[in-house]
């Protein structure tokens, strides 16, 4: 089972980019799956997360700016970020919690990170 994820890249402040995370494998269901970032010198932060039913859940500096999706059937989730700023700069990782296929419990899955760079 792995995480994919895409979407990455350099853009100035105010605009938008859209990062794509797709889970594959041997999978039986998919909990809660969130968007994390990491910031050179700072510690990982739960920026946004969705529940299978769809509640979502938004770190205070990205509310109103930044939105989470997923699509259960294509085992995907997304986050789209609009007005960008500088401080939104880091590595961002999808995650997902995952039951495999034959097995009673949930595991934490993580995709490899993309770099998202915001210039002023």
């Amino acid at each position: 089972v792995q995480l994919q994820a895409s979407g990455g890249g350099l853009v100035q402040a105010g605009r938008s980019l859209r990062l794509s995370c797709a889970a594959s494998g041997s999978i039986f269901s998919i909990s809660t799956m969130s968007w994390y970032r990491q910031a050179p010198g700072k510690q990982r932060e739960l920026v946004a997360s969705i529940t299978k039913s769809g509640s979502t859940n938004y770190e205070d500096s990205v509310k109103g700016r930044f939105t989470i999706s997923r699509d259960n059937a294509k085992r995907l989730v997304a986050l789209q970020m609009n007005s960008l700023k500088p401080e939104d700069t880091a590595v961002y990782f999808c995650y997902a919690a995952i039951l495999h296929v034959g097995s009673t419990w949930f595991d934490d899955i993580w995709g490899q990170g993309t770099q998202v760079t915001v210039s002023s």
